[in-house]
């Protein structure tokens, strides 16, 4: 059968051969037993609806199996044949170029290069899922193959409810993950419903079909690095960052030290995944020695070297030994997947790999207190640091939250409301002041075409508009505006492309929408193919994380999440192509209510009307939530917009004069 003929059956009639499961890979760990026997039975009924009864003698007790060793039903017998790739659009079946670059996105999400464990559909952060087994997978293509544009495919945590009548104006697809009544929102519920095959972490891009590779958080690690070593009035030449994680966000570190200029040490215990990063350039030199690595970053210190390099090992030994060692760490932080921390998002010092994989699956409780009792440890190493002037900062991975419910000595000793750890996260310091709250966010965009002449062109338009803009851009905005045309300036020379043919810049409301109506002119022309629009989760608007997102909310609204339901409800009447909500994120489950969207420029008038009224809307929801919350830089950056677009009326903050109160 050709591509397309595997994509138009969906689930096939026939049972294909039993696949072979594949060591090499970087596969999920086993999931901790949590269902009882009565939940089993229903979590095999649930995964054999999706097939025929006839076939359901055979596939009991493959299913059963998988249920035992893995702590979930994955169908590893239905992950296709075909390699797993964004495709050009012209490669897929379909009635409607919308679909197809939902299509497109979807199998980025899933290949080898860049999903953490693709065989069990996981994007990223341990637990990031674009669909729970692969005959969801299957019947979504399916569907996204067989819809017109006046259909809308429903997705509820990786099922494809099916596809319902609907209009042209309307996404052709609505995603929501994780989306439990709040009191369900447990880790051990999580673990549950999803064991039953009913629900799902979506992450934030995983499930929501816009991960375009580590490329997507590296521009605001950049950013984020670059303007912490502003704030510590240090050059990054010389300096030393520490962090650990090198998964699919994480990855990003080293190559975002890279670009700033510093020395970038990040520990990472999965060989695997080390590895991998290492091969595509994301990190320059691997060291598993706690003893070669001293010397090494004394040496690199001391020649100003730019370089990134990767402990094979436990974060923990490197803030201790750089301690002992009396060695300046300048920036330190953890981006493990600390959201996640019982199921393999952060691992106990003194045990291997392997055997704390095994503890996690055998022993869980035993596991948890190890965890624990390292995150103890771990804090106890930065207080000595940051006690010797290192600037530490929580990168929105929950490594404060879940250190302190540790027992940690991570509060802040003369709390304040909003800032009770010791520590500030990187958005009450750097992202929310400096980005957010004037609008700049992770706009990003992918050529359908995948051609890489494609996106050098969209680069040089974006680099375009945006000195164009430069040119006129009030004070308050022009640092970002230098940084951002830095960066679209090295896109190339960094080798950023993983996957598809993506781009991210970071760019405010006007940016977003003036950059998109460029390249719309551009398709429409000819010169480049079709663009698929869309941004990180992790921007102004789209998300409410009372530790991360909206960790710079000090006026008691930061555990609502009014913000991103009305942006993902604004965006699909503003002609969004496919919306998505999810619970979860990168800081836990029930943790953070988060919101995205995607939206495909083919070079039409239509195009050009919907991008400027969902664009708008999309970055000024969230202006407009800051303002109110009395953020300065929002206040100014919601006036500006009124100013611009008349049908814009936002109720302002009147200020309290501090004296009074």
């Amino acid at each position: 059968m050709t591509f397309k003929e595997q994509i138009l059956q969906g689930i096939p009639n026939e049972l294909p051969p039993v696949k072979t499961y594949e060591t090499q890979i970087n596969h999920a760990p086993k999931r901790k037993e949590i269902l009882s026997d009565a939940e089993k039975k229903l979590a095999l009924q649930n995964a054999l609806r999706y097939f025929e009864p006839k076939h359901h003698a055979t596939l009991l007790p493959e299913f059963k199996a998988e249920l035992d060793k893995y702590g979930r039903i994955y169908m590893y017998r239905f992950r296709p044949d075909y390699e797993m790739k964004a495709r050009p659009l012209d490669d897929y079946p379909g009635k409607s170029n919308q679909a197809k670059a939902i299509m497109l996105m979807i199998q980025n999400n899933l290949d080898y290069a860049v999903a953490q464990h693709p065989h069990e559909l996981i994007t990223y952060g341990g637990n990031g899922a674009v669909f729970q087994n692969w005959a969801q997978y299957l019947l979504t293509m399916q569907y996204l193959a067989e819809m017109t544009e006046e259909q809308t495919l429903v997705m509820y945590s990786g099922h494809p409810m099916g596809l319902f009548p609907s209009h042209k104006e309307a996404p052709r697809v609505v995603v929501t993950n994780g989306m439990v009544i709040p009191n369900y929102s447990k880790p051990d519920d999580w673990e549950k419903m999803n064991a039953l095959g009913v629900s799902q972490y979506g992450q934030m891009t995983a499930g929501s079909y816009m991960y375009i590779g580590p490329q997507g958080i590296v521009h605001g690690t950049t950013i984020t690095v670059l303007n912490g070593f502003r704030k510590i009035k240090k050059s990054p030449q010389g300096s030393l960052f520490v962090t650990s994680g090198l998964g699919g966000m994480s990855g990003a570190q080293p190559k975002a030290g890279n670009i700033a200029g510093c020395v970038t040490v990040c520990a990472e215990v999965n060989p695997k995944i080390t590895h991998i990063r290492h091969s595509q350039g994301w990190i320059n030199e691997i060291i598993e020695n706690i003893e070669d690595l001293v010397p090494r970053v004394k040496k690199a210190l001391e020649n100003k070297e730019v370089i990134s390099i990767a402990y094979l090992g436990n974060v923990v030994e490197v803030w201790e030994r750089f301690d002992a060692e009396n060695l300046t760490i300048d920036l330190g932080s953890d981006q493990t997947s600390l959201h996640n921390p019982w199921a393999g998002g952060y691992y106990p010092i003194g045990f291997t790999f392997e055997e704390s994989n095994e503890m996690m699956a055998n022993n869980p409780q035993q596991f948890k207190e190890e965890v624990q009792k390292t995150l103890r440890r771990h804090a106890d190493a930065i207080n000595k640091h940051t006690a010797k002037g290192t600037y530490f900062f929580d990168y929105g991975n929950a490594f404060l939250l879940e250190a302190s419910r540790a027992g940690a000595a991570v509060m802040n000793e003369n709390p304040t409301l909003g800032r009770e750890f010791k520590y500030p996260s990187y958005v009450q310091d750097i992202m929310g002041p400096m980005c957010f709250d004037y609008g700049f966010g992770p706009f990003r965009w992918v050529c359908t075409s995948g051609k890489p002449d494609d996106l050098a062109k969209t680069d040089a338009i974006a680099c375009a508009v945006l000195e164009e803009m430069m040119q006129s851009a009030p004070i308050e905005i022009q640092q970002q505006m230098a940084d951002n045309i830095q960066w679209i300036k090295g896109a190339q020379e960094n080798k950023l492309v993983v996957g598809s043919q993506a781009r991210i810049l970071y760019a405010d409301a006007e940016g977003r929408i003036k950059i998109a109506e460029a390249f719309n002119q551009a398709i429409a022309k000819g010169e480049i193919g079709p663009v698929v629009l869309g941004r990180d989760h992790h921007d102004v608007s789209g998300t409410d994380s009372p530790y991360r997102e909206t960790s710079n909310i000090y006026d008691g609204s930061r555990f609502t999440a009014d913000m991103a339901i009305q942006n993902v409800i604004g965006d699909s009447f503003r002609g969004a192509t496919w919306v998505s909500i999810h619970n979860g994120g990168g800081v836990g489950w029930g943790e953070v209510i988060n919101g995205g969207f995607g939206m495909v420029l083919d070079g039409s008038k239509e195009a050009s009307r919907r991008l400027e009224s969902m664009l708008f809307w999309d970055v000024n929801n969230g202006i407009s939530r800051r303002s109110w919350a009395r953020n300065e830089g929002a206040i100014f950056a919601i006036k500006r917009a009124m100013e611009t677009q008349p049908l814009l009326k936002v109720t302002i903050p009147n200020i309290v004069d501090e004296h009074l109160l």
